[in-house]
């Protein structure tokens, strides 16, 4: 059985979300236990497996995604990454519906090779700050704060520059408390020019991940953020630390449309199968 790590949201390898690959054979899932090892042993923030569907259906792959800890709801960089091993590997062509926790999602790639993916638009709703947070992020001037609804169920904080949140130490035990998957923080870019329109980091130690890179699914909270603050629709946001990667996204109502560029790193055999 073929395992690939794929980085996400970067053109170029080493850069963007790593995510592992795990592409099956047989037409349902193996064993949740098996699973869980496979993404610990991997390590990365996600692992995604799939495998085909009968043709005629609603969907052509059923797709799951897991955390070194736990099962989430939504992920964007593997989904990315999932499409673009497909593709690259001539599994599919065209436009890939994927079945998921989160409903039937979308992954189209293009000419080039960028892959938009079509993801549910995440609600917002205005929060006070949980003192957990305030305390977690080291006394950084926050100047907004939004739930993000159970589907993605972070907190997104808007810091006050982008600044703040590049030079971000937070304290990760006091995050883990606050509740829910975990913290994003953003900030309106310092330099439209630079390519960027927003900055982001995000941070998930509840769910085994300190700071993930690149973060698709958060992107489902901050393009409707971002939108209402800047009036448009389509926008860029840079996100991450140690390693970066860009994501544009494009908000449709209920919708967003987050677009980005894959590449291989990794190609190998997984030698204990289910």
């Amino acid at each position: 059985m073929r395992i690939r790590i794929v980085d996400a949201f970067s053109a170029r390898p080493f850069a963007g979300n790593p995510a592992g690959v795990v592409l099956l054979d047989a037409d349902a899932f193996p064993d949740d236990r098996w699973l869980q090892q496979v993404a610990t042993e991997v390590n990365l923030s996600e692992t995604a497996f799939a495998h085909p569907l009968p043709a005629g259906g609603t969907a052509d792959w059923a797709l799951r995604w897991l955390t070194p800890a736990t099962e989430v709801d939504l992920c964007g960089h593997a989904t990315l990454a999932t499409a673009h091993v497909l593709h690259t590997t001539g599994a599919a062509t065209g436009t890939v519906r994927f079945a998921t926790r989160s409903g039937i999602l979308t992954a189209a790639t293009d000419d080039s090779g960028a892959i938009t993916m079509d993801f549910p638009t995440a609600p917002l709703t205005p929060v006070d700050v949980p003192d957990a947070v305030a305390t977690g992020l080291g006394g950084a001037e926050i100047l907004s704060a939004h739930d993000t609804g159970p589907q993605v169920g972070d907190l997104l904080v808007e810091l006050a520059d982008e600044a703040a949140v590049r030079t971000l130490t937070p304290d990760l035990k006091a995050l883990a408390g606050h509740g829910g998957r975990g913290v994003i923080t953003t900030a309106r870019a310092e330099n439209p020019a630079a390519g960027y329109d927003f900055a982001t980091r995000c941070f998930f130690p509840a769910v085994g991940i300190d700071e993930d890179p690149v973060t698709g699914s958060a992107h489902t909270a901050l393009a409707p953020f971002w939108a209402a603050r800047t009036g448009r629709a389509a926008l860029t946001g840079l996100q991450g630390g140690a390693r970066t990667g860009l994501v544009r996204t494009e908000l449709r109502g209920d919708r967003t449309l987050l677009t980005g560029s894959a590449v291989t790193v990794i190609d190998g055999e997984l030698l204990t199968t289910a």
